[in-house]
């Protein structure tokens, strides 16, 4: 997979792909979603949704090749945790 060269800031990405979140994909989400990955393009508003991260960005960029991706869990704060010592 190739490295798409980001067309927006850091916080222009967060911002876009929280309010995409909210506004688009989150209703469109299916209870059994909860606990998934979903890789959203803020530019398109595409998204997919998957057990796994790597799948859901690589579907996504399948489609969309140049995405700019937000990548998020459905119903967690973040979609990954950092981890403190063993």
């Amino acid at each position: 997979m190739s490295v798409t060269e980001p067309r927006l800031s850091r916080e222009d990405l967060a911002r876009l792909g929280a309010e995409m979140f909210t506004s688009r994909v989150r209703p469109a989400l299916r209870p059994e979603d909860d606990g998934k990955y979903v890789a959203i393009d803020v530019e398109s508003g595409e998204f997919e949704v998957d057990e796994d991260d790597h799948a859901a960005v690589s579907r996504l960029r399948g489609r969309v090749p140049d995405a700019q991706v937000w990548l998020v869990r459905a119903g967690h704060p973040a979609a990954h945790r950092l981890r403190r010592g063993p």
